[in-house]
């Protein structure tokens, strides 16, 4: 998203006049910090992502709990959605509106990646809960995750999200419900032969391209044309939303099918074929989000820098570069002005293993203003070219330092002194 910016002589001459300073310690400049910072988005903003420089850091994830307190408190926010397995986040969701009596019900289950295990997503979490109970509050909260079904390390059976659709269809139609799950059960197998992890690294070991798994891409198809030609019927028997997330529903399980036959090829470009895969269904997922929420308020997103960033993203794995359109991109094409996206970055962390910014990098430039930390709006600044590029983590693979291109790649950037390591996160490695 374009935002006028005035044309500055020099990098100092732009963090000078535009770096907003804030601390968490203090409510009442960061709320002001906030307000000026969604002032300059205008009106058209439904949904705002907010990137994390790297999974595990604490002060970050403090940030991005106060950020959504004041976005709710003060401008219209309804639902926040997190890098965590979107069919899980129904779970939480349903604790956030007040269900399960205690967080460790949904500890696991709500969530991927282990993040249900972080003190910093147990707080907002609960936080989400304690405001829908007040009755004051007309507007209650949701809480979703929007990433993929899928991850490096393994991916999920078609089964959870293929049940949601049948479950939905038996509860409007039984009859036609009971045709289709006969029909799909017969296919799905065992859960341990689709998530299987070696699939990640050995095509061969995948079973997505087998006779079974090819004709449940059928049935899936199936499935979803049933639900697409009766949408009048279905929708007057079960309530928009209802219909719709089901629909959305399916289509998750039409990606997730797309996404084991990929992991059963051998290709050059096989990484990065499902890395982009994956970015392409999480801007889905988001999309539908906003949809979702629309007439009830606007959604912070909430991801690695990578995923909400415009641009494509790169990853060096071993000798290999995978390069590929990451969800931030997707969502500008999608939504156009509708999406805003706020980088993160921060100058050191012991516990994450990144030193101190060397001199002239954009971490030093940054931090060297007022802070502990501060709100920035980007601008395009050919100057910025021929900035070195600070060194990464040696404990933290997911840290990736500001380039060039992130100030194009964001309209704004949070940048912070410091961050710790995630409470709850497991440990780091040198």
């Amino acid at each position: 998203m374009s935002h006028p910016t005035p044309t500055y002589a020099t990098l100092n001459d732009w963090i000078a006049h535009e770096t907003i300073p804030f601390s968490l310690d203090s409510p009442e400049t960061f709320d002001a910090a906030v307000d000026k910072m969604v002032a300059s988005f205008g009106g058209s903003v439904d949904l705002l992502g907010f990137g994390e420089a790297l999974h595990g850091g604490e002060d970050i994830l403090m940030l991005r709990n106060r950020l959504f307190r004041r976005l709710v408190e003060a401008h219209g926010y309804s639902a926040i959605a997190i890098e965590s397995s979107f069919p899980r986040g129904h779970f939480v969701n349903e604790y956030v509106g007040r269900g399960p009596s205690t967080y460790e019900a949904v500890q696991e289950t709500g969530f991927s990646h282990g993040f249900g295990r972080l003190d910093a997503n147990r707080e907002l979490v609960e936080w989400m809960r304690a405001h829908n109970a007040d009755p004051s509050h007309r507007v209650k909260l949701r809480f979703y995750g929007f990433d993929s079904p899928t991850e490096m390390g393994s991916t999920d059976s078609p089964r959870r999200v293929l049940r949601f659709v049948l479950d939905y269809l038996a509860s409007t139609d039984d009859a036609a419900g009971a045709e289709y799950r006969d029909r799909i059960e017969a296919l799905l197998g065992e859960d341990a032969d689709w998530e299987d992890p070696a699939t990640v690294f050995d095509p061969t070991k995948s079973i997505g391209q087998s006779p079974a798994a090819t004709a449940l891409r059928v049935e899936t198809e199936d499935l979803i044309a049933e639900l697409q030609r009766r949408r009048p019927e279905l929708t007057a028997k079960s309530g928009r939303d209802r219909y719709l997330e089901a629909v959305h529903y399916a289509t998750i399980a039409r990606q997730l099918l797309v996404y084991h036959a990929a992991l059963a090829r051998t290709s050059g470009d096989r990484v990065a074929r499902l890395l982009g895969m994956r970015d392409a269904a999480m801007a889905d997922n988001l999309a539908y989000i906003a949809s979702r929420e629309r007439s009830r308020g606007k959604v912070l997103a909430f991801a690695h820098n990578s995923h909400l960033r415009r641009g494509k993203a790169q990853w060096q794995w071993g000798t290999d570069l995978h390069v590929w359109w990451t969800a931030g991109t997707h969502l500008d094409e999608m939504l156009g002005s509708r999406y805003a996206v706020i980088g993160s970055a921060v100058g050191e962390s012991d516990e994450n293993g990144i030193g101190r910014p060397e001199a002239g990098t954009l971490e030093a430039l940054l931090t060297a203003a007022a802070g502990p930390g501060r709100f920035i709006p980007t601008l395009p600044a050919p100057a910025i070219a021929a900035l070195p590029i600070r060194s990464g983590s040696k404990k933290n693979p997911t840290y990736f330092p500001l380039t060039p291109q992130s100030l194009t790649d964001f309209d704004w950037l949070a940048v912070l002194d410091s961050t710790g390591y995630s409470r709850g996160g497991p440990p780091l490695q040198q």
